[in-house]
Formats: C-alpha cells, sequence, structure tokens
C-alpha cells in the first residue's frame, strides 16, 4: 500500500478561496476516488498548508489515477483556479509497511 501527500503550500491570506476551490472540486468529481481520501490542513507546524492524502495498492496505479484525473478539461480548469492560492508544493510518497 502507498500513501500519496500532495502538500500545497497557500500564499497568506488564500486559505478560504482555496477552501470553497476544493470544496468545488471535491462536488465536481475532480479529486481521486481512492479509498483513504483525506483532506487535511495544518494545526501546529508550518502554516496555510492544504495536505491531499489518499491511498494506492501499486504506484502504477497511482500513475494510472493521474493521468485519469489530470488529463480533463474540467480539472485543468479548476486547477488553474487553485494555483493562483498556491505559494509552493510538493509531494510525499510513503509505503506502508504495516
Amino acid at each position: 500500500m502507498y500513501i500519496v501527500r500532495e502538500i500545497f503550500y497557500l500564499q497568506f491570506g488564500r486559505y478560504k478561496q482555496a477552501k470553497v476551490l476544493l470544496d468545488e472540486a471535491s462536488k465536481g468529481g475532480l479529486m481521486p476516488q481512492t479509498s483513504g481520501n483525506r483532506f487535511l490542513t495544518d494545526f501546529t507546524g508550518k502554516s496555510y498548508r492544504l495536505i491531499f492524502e489518499s491511498s494506492y495498492a501499486s504506484l502504477a496505479e497511482f500513475e494510472k489515477g493521474l493521468e485519469k484525473e489530470m488529463g480533463t478539461t474540467d480539472w485543468k480548469q479548476w486547477y488553474e483556479k487553485f494555483k493562483a492560492c498556491v505559494s509552493h508544493s510538493e509531494r510525499e510518497i510513503l509505503k506502508q509497511i504495516s
């Protein structure tokens, strides 16, 4: 099992706008539809982060999901709006060992 965390560091003052866009994407089916999906925000530590966490049986499954979701016109249009809220991002891919 692999756990993927997409970590977005938001620009100061953009959390509310990013949250509205996240809700829009969730309702519109634009986010990965895998088991273990979670949307998180920071409570302590580095501020103004949105973290999208999802689980995949294999890295091939993750890659297939990226191609499927990120290839749609709706997702690309949504992501252009979301990017305006983000200062930078990173991705963590973790392997569950027990």
